[in-house]
């Protein structure tokens, strides 16, 4: 195959023009031309890097319409959907800006020397540097804050990496109106064409090219568990390893304790629905599993929810694939013997999904490890839990999750208290009284978790921490002034970007 076309999410059917399929010369170039502009980029000063992101927003903005409708046909998903996504999009580069501005990510650190301690200590100091170029994946999910200008694109060239993207080939048309703004930010910028690069096609052999390249220092990835497992073999097998941060899979578990059920039971019912079928069910953050001591609350719960999800219309999926793979899921949890189906709303057809409410017991959910695997789509497992103690251990027994929620009222605080530890352990984001779907962009929001929610539990894919994945420490002892980084020198102006001198924190 040398083209490929895009597929329109609510048909099946191919459309517009079609697009180059690269291999792995086009690979190879791309990642030549990353490692070839990385020391100077990565030179440029945090101004001018901030100014980049920002001229990256507006050259997205002024894509105006079209990029849009071309998001739309490709994904399925609606205008407004998209149009804020198209806004968060353009907010996380503006946040990175901001964050380059601070100077806080290069966490400078002095300890000058003590000549006269025994033992003494030699002059020595720190910054954070980058890795070098660093491979993203665009995800399905969405086909502009995840993808080709998204979250690891912003947070890695915010961190002075070079970017060499695998468009999604899903959405090729969206991904090239996007990588052709980026490219125009690099030019208007007088920065080297490498500093981003874009390859497209649908085998999975061309990503497999891209993170084995030895240029590439680190990966980006939003998709299934196995997608992520694959590139991070590939990435461990490799001469030089490198890391993968993977978001991957969460069922993003939702508790709703007793004294919440008992006075809200049926509007929780009706509010988790809502969640559960945002954007057909095809979001990572999606509430695929509640958990409830059994109760008059619950029976509520359960009435509403199943009442809402048979009156939920079907929709547009992502993909064929991704539709039938939502089928596959959804009737093997039918046909289990543990699990009974409690309502299920128009199951729609090859493109379009339903939603699906499912209900175990607590027993049987700890029983069988299939019943945590995600299914990508509008599905959810109800499971009751005979008392607090049965509740501790079916969160005890869950595995790494992006969120955790607890349901609660005044008092519940004493149970959702017991519970906590659990839930930290388990998830890297724990809310109250609000539901997981939606993410935001700030610098205390965290969008990782254990494994299997992603590779490396210690980072953050969303967020301004998201820089800390493509940035390295490196320490300078007893250098002279003359050739120390600027920023580290005695008489560093550093545009109040705050240092660590000898423990005290100081700014300017």
């Amino acid at each position: 195959m040398t083209e490929f076309r895009s597929v329109a999410a609510a048909t099946g059917e191919p459309f517009g023009e079609p697009f180059q399929v690269d291999g792995p010369a086009e690979v190879a170039a791309a990642c030549a031309a990353a490692e070839a502009a990385f020391d100077v980029y990565r030179a440029t000063s945090r101004e001018d890097r901030a100014v980049f992101l920002e001229r990256i927003a507006a050259e997205i903005l002024a894509l105006g319409d079209s990029l849009v409708e071309a998001a739309m046909a490709e994904s399925g998903l609606p205008r407004a959907r998209l149009e804020g996504e198209r806004g968060r999009t353009v907010g996380q580069l503006q946040l990175f800006a901001q964050v380059l501005r601070s100077g806080q990510w290069q966490q400078l650190r002095i300890d000058p020397a003590l000549p006269d301690r025994q033992p003494p200590r030699p002059d020595l100091r720190l910054r954070m540097i980058p890795l070098g170029p660093v491979a993203v994946f665009g995800a399905s999910n969405f086909p502009l804050a995840f993808s080709t200008a998204g979250g690891d694109t912003a947070s890695a060239l915010a961190a002075g990496c070079p970017v060499v993207v695998k468009g999604h080939p899903a959405h090729p048309q969206t991904g090239a109106l996007v990588a052709g703004a980026i490219a125009r930010a690099v030019e208007a910028s007088g920065l080297p064409a490498g500093v981003f690069g874009h390859v497209a096609g649908p085998s999975n052999e061309l990503g497999a090219a891209l993170v084995q390249d030895p240029r590439i220092t680190a990966v980006g990835f939003t998709g299934s568990r196995g997608g992520g497992l694959a590139l991070v073999k590939l990435a461990q097998a490799r001469d030089v390893p490198i890391p993968v941060y993977a978001e991957m899979s969460s069922i993003n578990p939702v508790l709703l304790l007793p004294e919440a059920l008992k006075a809200r039971g049926e509007a929780l019912g009706t509010a988790f629905v809502g969640s559960l079928t945002m954007g057909a069910g095809q979001f990572c953050t999606n509430p695929g599993l509640v958990f409830a001591i059994e109760g008059e609350g619950l029976d509520a719960f359960v009435s509403a929810a199943s009442g809402a999800v048979a009156d939920a219309k079907p929709q547009t999926m992502l993909t064929t694939g991704i539709r039938a793979a939502f089928g596959s899921g959804t009737d093997a949890l039918a046909g289990h013997a543990a699990v009974k189906t409690l309502a299920q709303g128009d199951t729609g057809n090859t493109t379009c999904g339903g939603a699906v409410l499912f209900q175990t017991t607590a027993t049987e959910f700890l029983a069988d490890k299939a019943l945590q695997h995600e299914v990508f789509g509008a599905s959810s497992i109800i499971v009751r839990c005979a008392d607090e103690v049965e509740l501790a251990a079916v969160v005890a027994g869950l595995e790494g999750q992006l969120t955790a929620t607890l349901h609660m009222d005044a008092a519940d605080e004493p149970l959702a208290g017991r519970l906590l530890p659990l839930l930290e352990r388990k998830a890297g984001r724990v809310l109250a009284n609000g539901w997981p779907t939606g993410v935001d962009v700030c610098h205390a929001m965290v969008h990782g978790g254990p494994f299997p929610a992603t590779s490396d539990a210690r980072t953050t894919s969303v967020g301004s921490l998201a820089i800390d994945r493509f940035l390295r420490p490196v320490s300078y002892q007893n250098l002279a002034q003359s050739i120390l980084p600027p920023e580290l020198r005695d008489d560093a102006r550093n545009d109040g970007a705050p240092r660590l001198i000898d423990g005290t924190l100081t700014l300017g």
